[in-house]
C-alpha cells in the first residue's frame, strides 16, 4: 500500500524505541493494563506515535475495562484502516492501522454491547499513540 508517510525499515528503527517499533511496525501488543493512556481522562487528541497523524479524540474514549485505551470512533473516517487479522488460529480479529503511515495500532471489535453510539471498541495500544492535551485556557 502507498502511504503518505513511507519510510524504510531502517528509518523506522532509528526513529522509534525498540518497544514502539515492535508494536507499531511488527504488530506487537503491549501488556494489558500497563499503557500510559489506559485510564487517562485528559481532554485532547490522540495522534499516531510514528507519524503524528490525528487518530482519535478524547470525547470518544470510554472505559471498556479491557486493559488498553478504548475508543468508539476514529477522529475521521479516513484516519485509520482495518484489515483481517488471522494471526491467532481460530480467533479472527480486525486489525487497526494508521492510514497515514501503516503503523499497527491495535484491533477493533463490534457487537459486544458497549453501549456506545457505534457499538465498536477500538482497542489501541498506548505505545502506538501520543496524547496532545487540549489547551487548558479554552
Amino acid at each position: 500500500m502507498g502511504y503518505k508517510v513511507d519510510k524504510s525499515d531502517e528509518q523506522w528503527r532509528e526513529e522509534l524505541s525498540e518497544e514502539e517499533y515492535h508494536v507499531l511496525r511488527e504488530a506487537g501488543t503491549e501488556r494489558a493494563f500497563t499503557g500510559e493512556y489506559t485510564d487517562t481522562k485528559t481532554v485532547g487528541v490522540y495522534n499516531c506515535r510514528a507519524c503524528g497523524a490525528e487518530l482519535f479524540r478524547s470525547q470518544t474514549k470510554f472505559e471498556s475495562h479491557c486493559g488498553w485505551p478504548s475508543f468508539y470512533d476514529p477522529a475521521d473516517t479516513d484516519a485509520v484502516e482495518t484489515r483481517a487479522d488471522h494471526s491467532i488460529p481460530g480467533r479472527p480479529r480486525t486489525e487497526v492501522r494508521c492510514a497515514t503511515c501503516g503503523s499497527h495500532l491495535g484491533h477493533v471489535f463490534a457487537g459486544e454491547g458497549y453501549g456506545t453510539p457505534t457499538d465498536l471498541r477500538y482497542c489501541i495500544n498506548s505505545i502506538a499513540i501520543r496524547l496532545d492535551p487540549a489547551d487548558s485556557d479554552s
